[in-house]
């Protein structure tokens, strides 16, 4: 026979601690290659999955996760630029002796990036109250110190506040445009852009012979790739003002 439970929510306990999911395999695609897996519960934080194709996998996609979606943004941002080989998440741990703790301890970096030079730069991501901790900047400058020239030829910080919402909306929608190639009209709107006159999205594309939705995808990836410019930090539509970067 079912009884009410007259148990307070004290009395059930903090709930246990689940493990990480895991993504199961997928055909066609390269396991996840991290030494930690961030895919744990939380509240506050939304991890992030995807699949990335780069140089460094032969251009077959694996499979990455991110500890959140400052992590994730920060990613797109780095794969617009043509010169990027490869990027690698969730590194294996490098040791580092915390001067505040007078011990060694280990640190998992968010990214790290290899260029087609083979120069290679690691990412620290935080947020700008994290940043402004002197425990946090101490901790930094030992970490860098320990894994400059060793894991990377380059460490540096990214403030996880700069990537507001939009930015972040924009950078996905400019990745998901770079997935899907369209050199004609590409070409169509990058010669529109040199050589016409317009202070719009809407006034470009209304000077490029080809459909609108096409050449607003074009645009997109011109944005992604440096050619043209306009503000990220504000949903990237017909009305933004743009303008000629490169």
């Amino acid at each position: 026979m079912l009884t009410e439970d007259t148990r307070g929510p004290e009395q059930f306990g903090p709930a246990p601690s689940l493990p990480a999911l895991k993504v199961a395999p997928i055909h066609g695609v390269l396991p996840y290659a991290g030494s930690r897996n961030p895919l744990t519960r939380s509240d506050s934080v939304k991890r992030v999955s995807m699949t990335i194709a780069t140089p460094m996998t032969d251009w077959k996609p694996q499979v990455y996760h991110f500890d959140g979606e400052s992590e994730y943004a920060v990613a797109l941002d780095v794969l617009r630029s043509p010169d990027v080989f490869g990027l690698e998440v969730q590194l294996a741990p490098i040791q580092y002796f915390c001067r505040r703790k007078r011990k060694l301890r280990n640190h998992h970096f968010d990214l790290r990036v290899t260029f087609n030079d083979g120069y290679r730069r690691a990412i620290y991501v935080k947020n700008a109250r994290s940043l402004a901790r002197r425990s946090t900047i101490d901790e930094i400058e030992d970490i860098f110190a320990a894994a400059t020239g060793v894991i990377a030829d380059e460490c540096i910080v990214v403030n996880a506040d700069d990537y507001t919402r939009a930015y972040r909306d924009n950078l996905r929608r400019i990745w998901d445009m770079m997935q899907a190639v369209d050199a004609e009209a590409d070409a169509v709107v990058e010669a529109a852009a040199r050589n016409g006159s317009y202070c719009y999205l809407s006034d470009l594309i209304a000077l490029c012979d080809i459909e609108d939705w096409r050449a607003y995808r074009a645009a997109l990836r011109l944005i992604g790739r440096g050619i043209l410019r306009t503000d990220l930090h504000g949903v990237c539509a017909y009305t933004s003002l743009v303008e000629l970067a490169a």
